[in-house]
């Protein structure tokens, strides 16, 4: 399957606040109030380790924002997207073949020597490692969605989220190179937020998205991101099976020369003198 083009500068941002000063360069968070990453209020398992919190998020997107021009960094919402599709790839992407891309969307320019990468990095993959335990362990993640003006729809709103996952799905295409049998479902809950035009050579994926309803609501849009992102999961980094449990308990059975198992009724053992 052919990866879809991420849309580029129609995708939404998040809104930039009016401060003094020069206006923020498209792609890149503003400098002013963060918005709120939207929360669906649905029973989820509890967060992992380090939470982010609104600091993490306000240092984060003020580092994005001082990538120096020319480059075109991710913004926060296609960076968490680009993450997940990082994470899903049957086999680990190197740092050195991703990186490039968070710091320039546009081409994956390299930074200038001048510019010291190091904190963004260690944000960045702080998140990634909290994304990669969630994932793994098949649990609900807070994705990075911000609410945008009223007007807003919920596909409009998840836009860049999905635009960050389709890029680097299309950069690094093994997970599409999957059974699209399998692939088609979960990426129809995805890949319906996009323009049909973008979906090249994708007539499976088409019909699977016709056949879905476009969300009504934001938490319907943003659980779906999850949900599809873990349907994923199973399909390009599928769980070890447990491995069957041995007869007897954990002693094993009795009389097999093992430890024995736990005594049932009568005195405990008395201890020797």
């Amino acid at each position: 399957m052919t990866a879809p083009k991420p849309p580029k500068k129609s995708a939404p941002r998040p809104p930039a606040s009016k401060t003094s000063g020069s206006p923020a360069r498209a792609g890149t968070p503003s400098h002013g109030p963060r918005p709120q990453p939207h929360r669906p209020a649905i029973d989820a398992p509890s967060a992992p380790p380090e939470p982010w919190s609104d600091d993490d998020l306000d240092e984060l997107q003020s580092l994005l924002d001082e990538v120096p021009a020319p480059l075109e960094p991710l913004d926060a919402s296609m960076l968490d997207g680009f993450l997940v599709a990082l994470i899903l790839q049957p086999k680990p992407v190197p740092l050195s073949d991703w990186w490039r891309w968070v710091l320039d969307a546009e081409e994956g320019r390299p930074a200038p020597a001048r510019y010291d990468a190091q904190p963004l990095l260690q944000l960045v993959q702080r998140r990634e490692h909290q994304l990669k335990q969630a994932i793994a362990d098949r649990q609900w993640f807070d994705p990075w969605v911000f609410e945008l003006d009223e007007d807003a729809s919920p596909s409009e709103t998840v836009l860049p989220w999905v635009a960050g996952f389709a890029l680097a799905a299309d950069l690094f295409p093994a997970l599409m190179n999957l059974d699209e049998s399998e692939l088609n479902e979960p990426l129809a809950q995805l890949y319906m937020h996009l323009d049909p035009e973008d979906l090249e050579d994708a007539d499976a994926l088409l019909e699977e998205i016709e056949s879905l309803e476009p969300p009504e609501e934001l938490d319907e849009a943003v659980e779906s991101l999850v949900r599809a992102s873990l349907l994923l999961a199973d399909i390009s980094r599928p769980r070890p099976a447990p491995k069957p449990q041995r007869s007897g308990g954990p002693g094993g059975p009795r009389g097999s020369g093992g430890p024995a198992g736990p005594r049932r009724g009568g005195p405990p053992p008395r201890r020797p003198q």
